[in-house]
Parts: C-alpha cells; structure tokens; sequence
C-alpha cells in the first residue's frame, strides 16, 4: 500500500473533477475538429510508464558540494517507499530501476515483496564500475571494463554478473552497461584496442544474460575521462550491439550528447536499425545537467516522441523501448521533480499522438517544408492537460499530483522518520 492513500487522492481529486470536465469537453471539441479521436488518445496516454531511478529520489551534487536535503531516504526500502508516492500521484511510474551497490540488499525477494506491497516492480538493474569501493582489491581509476590489466576487467566483469543475479531475484529484465572508462590526454590510451578490450568484456557479460534479458548499451560523450571516452557517440553502442548478439540495445541519454545534437535524428536511426533500446530522460542546458525532463527543452523532447509514435505508427517490428528517468535534483524536492518529469513525459507523448500523419507525410512527399513544420507545432503548441488529467484520474491517481503531495504533508512526515544526515560535503555526484 503506497504512503498516500487513495482515499486522500480522491478527495483531492473531487474538488477538481468539474474543472477538469469542462476542461476536457473543450478540448474535445477543437480536436474532432482536426479528427482526433480524444478518448482514444487518453487510453493511450494512460497506458504510458517510465521507470523512476532510485537514485533520483536522493539529493544529488554538484562538483564541489551535496546538500542533504531533508527527509530523504537513506535506504533502498525508503527510497521504494519516495517511489510509491510518486507512482500513486502520477499513476506512470509503476517501476523502480536499481543502481548497484549503492542499492545492495541483504535479502532480495523480501525487497521485491516489499516493492509489490507498494505496488511498485522492478525495471533494469544498473551497474558501478565508474568509482571505487569500500573494500575493492582493484582501482577503477584508469578503467574497468577496458582496463590494460585482465584483473581489473574480470573485477568489472564479475560486479556485472552479480547484478544480473540480484536482478534476477527481482525481477527485471535488463542489465543497463555504463562505463566512465576513456582518457583525459591525447595518447593516453590506444583506442583500438580499448575499444576491442570493452567487446571482449561486454560479450562475457552477454553471454551470463538470461535468455529473456536485454543488455542496454549506453554511451556518453564526456564525463569522467574528458578527452576521449570507449563508448562515446550511438555510434560506437550501435557497433558494440550489433557486434555482441540480438538481445544487446542502445540507451540513449538525452544529456549524453554535444550540444545542438540532433537526437530526434538518432532515435530514428536506432529503430531503423532495430537497437533502440531505451531512454534516460533528462535536459540539460550545457552538458550532462540531469535536469528536470523537458525543463529545457520541451519541444526537443515532443520531436523523439514524434519519432517514437511515428514507429509505434509503422508497426516496426519489435519496437519496444524502455523509458526510465535519470535525474540529479540539487535545489528542489526529487519527489516533485520526478513526479514534473513523468507528467512532462506523458505530455510529449500525447502531442505526438495528434500529430496529423498524414497532413505530415504529404507535406513531407511533397518537399513543403513550411507546411510539415506547421502541422508539428499545431501538435506541440496543443495544451493537452486536460488529456493528462483524465488519464491520471482514470488511473486512480491525483488529477494535480504535485498540489496533492504538498497538501499531504509527506515530506514534512519523512523529516521525522528521517533526520538529515550530515551537513554539506565536498562528495558531489555529478
């Protein structure tokens, strides 16, 4: 049972079901107008899903500091229970995605049972090979799953293998592969066989995947190695899944990339290829911000979702992606923020869904630039709230999730389950 009762959403949500009638009834009117069936785009919507990150319901950290915010969890079960709060409000985000070790366990299939209590399942299990632990016989310092020295590589390798085992007794479905592993100067490391030595070491990791497992590959330009990283652009994930097997896929990271990048563009290269794996979603202003999803840039996040509905649309064969949140929250509350991204989410998700693919098409066959540049923005520049709201409350969760939660008081309850645990370090995560 999540920490926010349905009854306490319900109430919440009768003071507001006229307004968001009337709302939705507008809304109606102007979409048949264009031959858009409302409910039929609201059914959708309400089947939409993101996986929440555990470690997005924590503070995060900027280079120099973290702030401990008050209230936050300080154990996995706290942070399923941050979790359930924000899937009860938002009625998408049914399941939790781990990061290990920070989310180690001591017994696995009472934590799924918890989870399941919450009403919460689990998404892909995400390995560290990018810092240091307390305890490790061998430093990740210049790389792990490329490191020159075979022990380091068999270390990384083996943490890998224990997550798919921990992700097994969970529940999910997917091993999420990141690597900070790359250079920091010009001739530090010989790219070929860095490149070679990280095939060597994912394809072990492949081998170990159960059969109805998917490896996510995921790339990013920069961070920690600064001049050069192994898998840097979809380009080297896309040649590193194509060379481990099938069942190995691209994730794409909105901030993993240059800026200006156009990742529509590279969305639709994956489905082209068949490895679209999956999102991390995020924005971002200069680089890697981890910011609040569509925060930044609203309209860049409604065109991968334009790409997305375009395949769903075209029937590709196999195409199911995965969505998850990966977000670093240093100013706000990460309930709130989380809970702002999956709305922002769904919201890019239903502009897409009325968008007119045929005016599109068309215009797109008939080279008039002006004319599918405007049928995309009529789409976009549609407020489709009401559509959200409706989904939300058919979905049993709160018609305004974010003004439910402050009228619930969960944050104020949290701070005196949960005392602040210490003041600012210098530790930051970034």
């Amino acid at each position: 049972m999540s920490p926010i009762s349905p009854e306490f959403i319900a109430a919440a949500n009768a003071g507001l079901a006229g307004t968001l009638d009337a709302d939705y009834g507008a809304l109606d009117i102007q979409l048949t107008r264009r031959g858009v069936d409302i409910d039929k785009v609201t059914a959708a919507v309400a089947q939409f899903a993101v996986a929440i990150p555990s470690w997005g319901v924590g503070t995060g950290g900027t280079r120099f500091a973290r702030f401990p915010a008050v209230g936050e969890p300080r154990n996995v079960l706290e942070k399923l229970e941050d979790c359930a709060v924000i899937h009860s409000l938002t009625g998408a985000t049914p399941t939790v995605s781990l990061h290990l070790p920070w989310d180690r366990a001591e017994d696995y299939p009472q934590l799924k049972r918890y989870a399941r209590e919450l009403g919460l399942g689990f998404d892909a299990v995400n390995s560290n090979t990018f810092q240091d632990q307390p305890g490790q016989a061998h430093s990740y310092k210049f790389g792990s799953l490329t490191h020159t020295d075979p022990r380091v590589r068999a270390q990384a390798i083996e943490h890998n293998l224990e997550c798919i085992r921990i992700g097994q007794q969970i529940g999910s479905k997917a091993l999420t592969l990141w690597i900070g592993d790359g250079s920091n100067f010009p001739g530090q490391q010989h790219f070929a066989r860095a490149f070679e030595r990280y095939l060597d070491s994912a394809g072990r990791i492949y081998a170990a995947l159960p059969a109805d497992w998917r490896l996510l590959i995921e790339h990013k330009m920069y961070e920690p190695a600064l001049y050069s990283t192994v898998i840097q652009d979809w380009g080297s994930s896309l040649m590193a899944a194509q060379a481990l097997g099938p069942r190995a896929f691209c994730l794409v990271d909105l901030g993993h990339h240059a800026p200006s990048t156009n990742i529509e563009m590279i969305v639709a290269r994956l489905v082209h290829a068949g490895r679209l794996g999956g999102f991390h979603f995020n924005d971002s202003k200069y680089g890697d911000d981890d910011l609040d999803t569509g925060s930044i840039h609203p309209y860049r996040l409604f065109l991968i979702f334009n790409e997305l509905v375009d395949a769903e649309s075209r029937r590709v064969p196999d195409f199911n992606p995965a969505h998850m949140l990966d977000q670093s929250h240093n100013v706000t509350d990460p309930i709130e923020s989380l809970m702002s991204s999956a709305m922002e989410l769904t919201r890019a998700y239903a502009q897409a869904l009325i968008v007119d693919r045929n005016v599109l098409c068309a215009s797109q066959e008939a080279n008039d630039a002006l004319l599918a540049s405007q049928t995309l923005k009529q789409a976009f520049t549609t407020d489709v709230s009401p559509i959200l709201a409706r989904a939300r409350a058919q979905r049993g969760a709160a018609i305004d999730p974010i003004g439910a939660y402050r009228a619930n008081g969960y944050r104020q309850r949290a701070v005196t389950r949960r005392p602040v645990q210490g003041k600012a370090t210098g530790s930051g995560i970034v």
